[in-house]
């Protein structure tokens, strides 16, 4: 594995003229008026907020969001001996439990653009981090077994772009799994998931930690999830990039687990 600039050669994957650039979110929020203000106030939310970052996704997990996620990893394939790249990594609350699986094989790098989240979650894994974004992987081609993201699908600025990237640095035949908690379909369940996520867990993140910033984070949380693109849209990119064997798996209703794969085949899709 490369740490250093990305090699961008032969197997380089690039998206045709007319692939449809897909931003997840709108590029005007209450958050932000500039699509290229995004990622200064996304950084700064949690920044901010990285100290209490954990002990809030607790509280609106109620405790069970590390069974969920190795569990999930189990489901989506990692296996021992792998090299994982978790992007997003925040804290290293998904790294963490790719660890655990893997046991004392295999190696994870996380990336993440917030120094702070990193910074906060260091003490708590053995996981090499790097600052940076998922639609620029500092990272040469075909050099992880597997990349995980959890939870932050929403926040990259073009989902197209960074889907290309997560092919090109996979090996052949190496998996994708994508963590998120996508909007309900039905109204009544929407108006379930708002109150919780939108009103009780802000409200209980603020009582739980005594933070104001991890309670703005967690009233961020909905905001992304009620406004993010729809699964269709995602699991269109993922095509669109050249994944194969793509695939949505649906716990209780909010819970997807977005899966892909890259083919075997060693010349990139044209």
């Amino acid at each position: 594995m490369d740490s250093g600039p990305s090699s961008r050669g032969a197997l380089s994957h690039t998206l045709t003229a007319t692939s449809v650039s897909q931003p997840p979110l709108p590029p005007q929020t209450r958050y932000w008026n500039r699509a290229e203000d995004r990622q200064r106030v996304v950084n700064a939310l949690f920044d901010r907020s990285a100290g209490q970052y954990d002990r809030a996704c607790g509280i609106m997990s109620l405790g069970l969001g590390q069974t969920y996620r190795r569990a999930a990893l189990e489901r989506g394939g990692l296996r021992q001996g792998m090299d994982v790249l978790d992007v997003g990594t925040g804290t290293g609350l998904v790294a963490r439990e790719v660890i655990h699986l893997l046991g004392s094989s295999g190696r994870v790098t996380g990336i993440d653009p917030s120094l702070g989240m990193m910074a906060a979650g260091r003490h708590r894994s053995r996981v090499g981090v790097v600052q940076g974004v998922g639609e620029c992987l500092p990272f040469s081609d075909c050099c992880f077994d597997f990349i995980t993201m959890g939870y932050a699908l929403r926040h990259v600025p073009d989902l197209d772009q960074t889907f290309g990237e997560y092919l090109r640095v996979l090996k052949p035949g190496g998996k994708a799994l994508l963590l998120e908690i996508t909007k309900p379909t039905s109204a009544i369940a929407t108006l379930v998931a708002r109150l919780y996520f939108g009103i009780a867990v802000p409200c209980a993140a603020w009582m739980g930690t005594g933070s104001a910033d991890a309670a703005k984070l967690m009233r961020f949380y909905w905001d992304t999830i009620a406004q993010c693109v729809p699964p269709e849209s995602v699991l269109a990119s993922l095509r669109r990039a050249g994944f194969v064997a793509t695939g949505r798996t649906v716990l209780h209703g909010i819970f997807s687990e977005y899966t892909a794969m890259r083919a075997q085949s060693l010349h990139p899709k044209r």
